[in-house]
C-alpha cells in the first residue's frame, strides 16, 4: 500500500492523490466518515463496505483495497487515517467545487482533479451511487465536509449583529408609557451610591436598618405619597405609584415589599377606608416614612380566607373602646410586615362585635409600639423568622389579649358605631362591604404583578446579555459560537422575554383603568383582571428566573449575578397579595356569574340560572380552511391568533358551566360541585389572564406609529401567541381549532420567529431600562447606550 503518511509538499506541482490508488478518490470522504470519531457503528461501516464493495465502475484491485480498509474488527492504523485527513485538506484548496458540497459532491469533486475519467469525473451512475450510500448512513455531508476542511469562520465583526433599524431609546419610552418621567426619577435614585446593593452575608438586622434608611430616604423624596392627595404630598395618582413600585422592583425586591407595606398597605387602607379626619392626621406622616406602620389581616389558622379570620374586636360601650383580642394562640396575625421590629402601629382587621352580634370584617387603628419602640400592653410580637428570601423586611407574628383603642379608631369611611354602640354603614349589604373592604388589596395585586415582571425582566436582561457573549462548542476549526445563536438557547428565553412584553402593556393598562375609576364605580371587572394578571405575572417570574439561571450555567449560581436573590425574593409573590390558586379559582367564579356579585358565594341564590345562562351557549363551527390553513401569513395573523385565544376562553368557560350544572341539577352542593371541577376552573382563569396579555400587547402594537419598531413587535407578540398555543397545542387539536399539520407549523413558525429576532434580542432586553447600578451584575452589566 502506498505511504500515505508523508507530508505532502504544496509548494511542488504533485498532486495531493497522486498515491493514492487509482479509483479511491470518489470515496476518500466515505473512508473518513467510517472512521471519524464513532461517528459510524460497525454494522454501518458493514453498510458502507458492502455499498461499495457493488460498485463495478471501481476496479477490482480497488475494491479489495477499500474493503480491507472497512474491516471492523482491523481498522487501518491512525497514520493511515490521517493520511486521508491531510491528503483532502490539500486537495480541497485547488478545488472551488468544495465549500458547501456534500459527501458525494466532495467525492467527486476529488475525482476529477486525480484525472479519473480523462478529467471528466466519475459517470452519472457513480455519482448517483454516492448519494444514495450518503443517504442510507444518514449523516449531514455538507457540516461534515465543512468539518473536514476546517473552513475559516468569518472575522468576529463579520459576525456580530448589525445595529437594529429601530430605536431603542424609542422602544423604552413606548414601555415606560405612560410614567416615563416617574421611572426615571426612580432609576437616577437608586443609581446613587446610597442605593448600592450590601455585601453579600449581611446580618439580618444590618439588612433591616439599610432597607428602612431606603425606605425613608424614599419618603423623603415623595415617592412614597405619590398615591396620596396633594395635600397629603402627593398627586393623587395611584398609577404613579404603581409605576414608581415597578420600578424598584428593578432593584432589591425586600426594599420594594417594605416601600409597599409602609406605603401601600398601611398607608393605602388608611387611604382607603379612612374618613376624613383619620386621613388628615396620619397620611403626611405616613408618606414621609415618619409614622412607619402595618397591615395586619393575614391569620395563621385561615390565611386566605379573610372573611372567616378569627380576632375579634368587641365594642365596650362603658368605656367607649374597641377590645381587640385574639381569641387562641393558633388565630394570631402572620407574615405582616415592618411587625417585627419597625412599626408603631398597624391596621388589624377583625370581626366587629356589638353585644354579641357580629357585623363582619373590619380595620382598625392600633398602636403597636410607643415612641420609644416598646411594645404597647396587650399585645406580643415575634419574628417571623429567617425567610427564603426578603430578609430585609421585618415580617412578624402578632397576638392581642384585651387591647384598647378608642372607639374612632375603627376606620371610618365605609362603617361608623356611635357612642350609643349603634353602627351603620352607607352599604347596607355585609357582602358587599366586605367586597369593598377588601378593594384596598387591588392595587396591591396590580403593583405585585407589576413587580414580578420586573423581577422576571432583570433576570432575562442578565441571561440574555450574557447569552451574547457567552461562547460554548463550534464548527471544527472555527470559534466557539455565542450561545444564543443556538436555538435551544433561544428556546429558554425569548418566549419569556416576550411575555415580558405581552405583561408590561397589560398590567400598565390595568392600572391606568384602576385610577381611573371613581368612588361609586362597580370594581369587579378590575379586580378580575388583577387577579389573573398578579397570578400570571408572579408564576412568570418564578419560572423566568429559574430558567435564567439556568441559562448562565455555573456563573447564573454565583450572588454576583444577581439572579439567585431575584429568584428566592420573588417566589413570595405567588403566594403574597393572595395566593395564586385561589386567586385563579375567584377569576373563574367571576366569569361564570358574569363578575356578578352574587357569584361570590358558592351558596348564592341564582346561581344555577347564571350557569344556565353559560352552559346553553352554543359555539359555532370553525372555518376548515382556517383549520387547515399553514401559510406563514396566516400563522402570523394577529386576528388569527386573537380568535384562537378568544375562543379557549369562551369554550372552556361554556363547558366548566355545563359541568357544574349538571352536578347542581342532580342535587350535589354548590361547594362541593366546584370542588370537583376547580382543575377546569384554573384552566379557564389561565386563559383568561393569556387573552387578556394577548389583547393588550396587540393594542400596544397597533399604536405605534415607526414601522420598524412596530415590525419588531408584531413579531415579539406572535412570538408570544404562537408560543402560548404551542405549549397547549393538545387542547386546540381535541377542540379540532385546528389540524395536525397547523400543529407542526406553529412550531416551525415559532422556530422562524426565534431567529428573526434573534438579531435583536440584547436590543429588546436593553429597551426594559434598567440601569447597570440597578441590576447589580457582573455578567450583565454592559448595556447598550442610547441613540445619540
Amino acid at each position: 500500500m502506498p505511504d500515505t503518511t508523508a507530508p505532502l509538499d504544496s509548494s511542488t506541482d504533485r498532486e495531493p492523490l497522486a498515491d493514492l490508488p487509482g479509483g479511491v478518490a470518489p470515496v476518500l470522504p466515505f473512508l473518513y466518515v467510517a472512521w471519524a470519531d464513532g461517528m459510524l457503528t460497525p454494522a454501518e461501516i458493514g453498510v458502507v463496505r458492502d455499498r461499495i464493495a457493488a460498485m463495478d465502475w471501481l476496479s477490482e484491485r480497488d475494491r479489495a483495497q477499500i474493503a480491507a480498509w472497512l474491516d471492523p474488527s482491523a481498522p487501518p492504523d491512525a497514520s493511515t487515517y490521517f493520511g486521508w485527513v491531510r491528503t483532502m485538506r490539500q486537495a480541497a484548496r485547488r478545488l472551488p467545487s468544495a465549500e458547501g458540497a456534500d459527501l458525494a459532491g466532495l467525492g467527486e469533486a476529488l475525482a476529477g482533479l486525480a484525472g479519473q475519467g480523462d478529467g471528466a469525473g466519475i459517470p452519472a451512475e457513480a455519482r448517483r451511487a454516492l448519494e444514495e450510500l450518503e443517504a442510507e448512513i444518514g449523516v449531514v455531508g455538507e457540516e461534515v465536509v465543512r468539518d473536514l476542511l476546517e473552513a475559516p469562520a468569518p472575522p468576529e465583526e463579520e459576525r456580530r449583529a448589525a445595529r437594529p433599524a429601530f430605536s431603542v431609546g424609542a422602544l423604552q419610552s413606548l414601555l415606560d408609557a405612560p410614567h416615563a418621567e416617574t421611572r426615571d426619577r426612580i432609576r437616577d435614585l437608586l443609581s446613587d451610591p446610597f442605593f448600592a446593593y450590601p455585601e453579600p452575608g449581611i446580618s439580618n438586622d444590618a439588612y433591616r436598618t439599610l432597607i428602612l434608611q431606603w425606605v425613608q430616604r424614599l419618603g423623603e423624596e415623595g415617592i412614597g405619597s405619590l398615591a396620596y392627595p396633594e395635600w397629603a404630598g402627593g398627586t393623587g395618582d395611584i398609577s404613579r405609584f404603581i409605576a414608581a413600585f415597578e420600578t424598584l422592583a428593578t432593584h432589591d425586591l425586600s426594599l420594594v415589599v417594605k416601600f409597599g407595606v409602609q406605603f401601600g398597605l398601611w398607608g393605602g387602607s388608611v387611604q382607603q377606608l379612612g374618613n376624613e379626619e383619620q386621613r388628615r392626621e396620619l397620611l403626611p406622616a405616613i408618606g414621609r416614612g415618619e409614622l412607619l406602620g402595618a397591615f395586619a389581616m393575614s391569620e395563621r389558622g385561615h390565611g386566605s380566607n379573610v372573611r372567616d379570620l378569627q380576632t375579634t374586636a368587641t365594642f365596650d360601650r362603658e368605656a367607649d373602646e374597641w377590645v381587640i383580642d385574639t381569641p387562641t394562640d393558633h388565630d394570631h396575625k402572620e407574615w405582616i410586615g415592618n411587625a417585627a421590629r419597625d412599626g408603631r402601629m398597624a391596621t388589624v382587621f377583625a370581626q366587629l362585635v356589638i353585644d354579641g352580634e357580629g357585623h363582619g370584617v373590619h380595620g382598625f387603628l392600633v398602636p403597636l409600639r410607643d415612641e420609644g419602640g416598646a411594645v404597647m400592653p396587650g399585645i406580643r410580637i415575634e419574628d417571623s423568622g429567617h425567610k427564603m428570601g426578603l430578609n430585609g423586611v421585618d415580617n412578624g407574628r402578632v397576638w392581642f389579649s384585651d387591647v384598647r383603642v378608642p372607639r374612632t379608631a375603627l376606620l371610618g369611611r365605609y362603617a361608623s358605631v356611635s357612642p350609643e354602640g349603634v353602627y351603620s354603614s352607607p352599604i347596607p349589604s355585609a357582602g358587599k362591604r366586605f367586597f369593598v373592604m377588601l378593594g384596598t388589596l387591588v392595587g396591591g395585586r396590580i403593583a405585585v404583578g407589576a413587580a414580578a415582571n420586573s423581577a422576571a425582566k432583570a433576570g432575562l436582561t442578565v441571561a440574555v446579555r450574557y447569552g451574547a457573549r457567552r461562547r460554548q462548542f463550534g464548527p471544527a476549526g472555527g470559534p466557539e459560537v455565542v450561545v444564543l445563536d443556538y436555538l435551544s438557547h433561544q428556546r429558554r428565553l425569548l418566549p419569556l422575554v416576550a411575555t415580558s412584553y405581552g405583561l408590561n402593556f397589560a398590567l400598565h393598562a390595568l392600572a391606568e383603568d384602576f385610577a381611573a375609576l371613581d368612588a361609586d364605580a362597580d370594581t369587579r371587572e378590575v379586580e378580575g383582571r388583577a387577579a389573573a394578571l398578579k397570578s400570571m405575572a408572579s408564576w412568570h417570574a418564578t419560572r423566568a428566573l429559574q430558567e435564567a439561571r439556568e441559562a448562565c450555567g455555573g456563573e447564573g449560581f454565583r450572588w454576583s449575578a444577581r439572579i439567585a436573590h431575584r429568584k428566592a425574593d420573588s417566589d413570595i409573590f405567588t403566594t403574597f397579595e393572595g395566593d395564586n390558586t385561589v386567586l385563579q379559582l375567584q377569576v373563574a367564579k367571576g366569569l361564570l356569574g358574569g363578575y356578578r356579585q352574587e357569584f361570590e358565594d358558592l351558596n348564592a341564590w341564582g346561581m344555577l340560572r347564571y350557569l344556565r345562562e353559560q352552559a346553553d351557549v352554543r359555539l359555532g363551527e370553525v372555518n376548515p380552511l382556517a383549520r387547515r390553513n399553514t401559510d406563514e401569513a396566516h400563522l402570523l395573523d394577529p386576528a388569527w391568533h386573537r380568535t384562537l385565544f378568544e375562543r379557549r376562553e369562551r369554550t372552556l368557560l361554556v363547558q366548566v358551566a355545563a359541568r357544574l350544572k349538571g352536578r347542581i341539577d342532580r342535587g350535589d352542593d354548590s361547594f362541593d360541585a366546584f370542588v370537583e371541577v376547580q382543575d377546569h376552573l384554573l384552566t379557564l382563569a389561565r386563559a383568561n389572564a393569556e387573552r387578556l396579555v394577548l389583547e393588550a400587547f396587540q393594542d400596544a402594537v397597533e399604536r405605534v406609529e415607526d414601522a420598524q419598531l412596530q415590525n419588531t413587535l408584531r413579531l415579539t407578540c406572535a412570538l408570544y401567541a404562537l408560543e402560548h398555543v404551542e405549549r397547549d397545542r393538545g387542547w386546540f387539536l381535541e377542540q379540532n381549532l385546528f389540524d395536525g399539520p397547523v400543529s407542526k407549523a406553529i412550531r416551525t413558525q415559532v422556530n422562524a420567529l426565534l431567529g428573526r429576532l434573534r438579531p435583536v434580542a440584547v436590543e429588546l432586553v436593553d429597551a426594559f431600562g434598567i440601569p447597570d447600578e440597578l441590576l447589580g451584575s457582573e455578567i450583565g452589566a454592559g448595556r447598550m447606550p442610547l441613540d445619540p
